[in-house]
């Protein structure tokens, strides 16, 4: 039995669950959705595979009589790993499946099979029920076809759904089967870049899908506010040599460092990458030549950890057009780091690969990255 489905049985039906899943951005929607919650006194759970399991706050629910218990939402950060046993009583009331990128193959074997296994979260939904779904990926549009006509399937990158006007930072929603037809503001946001604005845009969709009395025009009051959890592009501080230190140890996976790159726009950087590079589709390619358009312009590149070599061959045989220096550890990438910038520069961990070779995890990696970067 699954956790999930563990904590879905005692956990009262009066509470909707929205659960989100991907390979990438499922923390930053599940923290964004809770703080639009919160914003509206609506009484909320956040946690799941962020944080605090479903099945602490099921326990605390159990422990009340029925009329005590003020819970109504639980949001809920779901892997791939937490799906692997089928469910039966954990039945979202929203469910979303932000992107697919090649991650955890060395467990999942196929892309399709880890397409297959994030689709479960679709598995128990009705048609009163919200599903949203990454457009134009063919592995997950393969994978929800078994679920297709069971619920209101609406798109993260196409109508119905959401679409998003990066110039004019403006989120753009069309759900008639669920009565959605607004636009949200984003260029209050703190957070910058791409993704930030569609994980934004993605939680105030997913918080209407509820049914809690919230609605897409009233977020727009909560854009400010929002703040993204830690290790995601965080500026650490700017220090006495005028180089601003940014922490993304959450980048565990090349598309997650590709995404924190194309936000560095404007702001030349040292780039760190490094650590321990994840199995992607075979030997031929470890992915790292896709960063070679992003790093263009930059001040240059350092490579660290186990894969530190491979990533920095990978991208001089692909033409990267700046400085590539490997370093052995994440102190010695720093240490090259600091003589490489320049006033006004940006030193940045985005690393691309899983932490386990040096530190316990990516939060660990990224608590020492901001210790050393605080130590100028």
């Amino acid at each position: 039995m699954s956790e999930l489905d563990f904590a879905a049985e005692v956990l009262p039906k009066s509470v909707r669950i929205l659960a989100v899943t991907g390979t990438n951005g499922k923390s930053t929607v599940v923290t964004y959705a809770g703080q639009m919650l919160s914003h509206f006194a609506i009484e909320t759970f956040v946690g799941g595979n962020l944080g605090n399991p479903l099945s602490e706050v099921a326990f605390q629910c159990f422990k009340l009589p029925s009329e005590e218990c003020k819970l109504k939402v639980a949001v809920v950060e779901v892997s791939s790993y937490q799906m692997e046993i089928p469910c039966v009583y954990f039945c979202p009331t929203v469910s979303v499946v932000l992107n697919l990128t090649p991650d955890h193959l060395e467990r999942h074997k196929t892309m399709l099979s880890y397409a297959a296994t994030k689709c479960r979260l679709f598995s128990h939904m009705t048609n009163t029920k919200l599903g949203l779904l990454s457009f134009g990926n063919q592995h997950l549009d393969k994978a929800i076809r078994k679920y297709w006509n069971k619920f209101n399937l609406a798109w993260i990158g196409a109508f119905p759904g959401v679409e998003i006007d990066m110039e004019a930072k403006i989120a753009s929603f069309e759900v008639p089967d669920i009565g959605v037809a607004s636009q949200l503001q984003l260029g209050g946001m703190r957070a910058k870049g791409k993704h930030n604005y569609c994980n934004a845009a993605v939680a105030a969709l997913s918080v209407a899908g509820l049914d809690v009395g919230v609605d897409v025009e009233a977020i727009n009051a909560t854009i400010e506010k929002l703040r993204a959890p830690p290790h995601r592009m965080q500026i650490v501080c700017k220090d006495i040599h005028g180089l601003t230190w940014v922490d993304d140890s959450k980048a565990t996976n090349v598309e997650a460092a590709y995404a924190g790159l194309t936000g560095l726009k404007g702001q030349k950087a040292v780039i760190l990458l490094g650590g321990l590079a994840k199995v992607l589709h075979g030997p031929a390619s470890n992915g790292f030549e896709q960063l070679i358009e992003p790093l263009k312009g930059h001040r240059c590149v350092i490579t660290f950890g186990s894969s530190g070599s491979l990533i920095h061959d990978t991208l001089s045989d692909n033409g990267l057009s700046i400085p590539c220096i490997q370093a052995s550890n994440l102190k010695d990438a720093v240490k090259h780091a600091r003589k490489m910038a320049k006033h006004g520069d940006a030193i940045v961990l985005s690393p691309g690969c899983a932490s386990i070779d040096e530190f316990k995890n990516f939060e660990h990696r990224g608590l020492v990255f901001q210790e050393l970067a605080l130590s100028s």
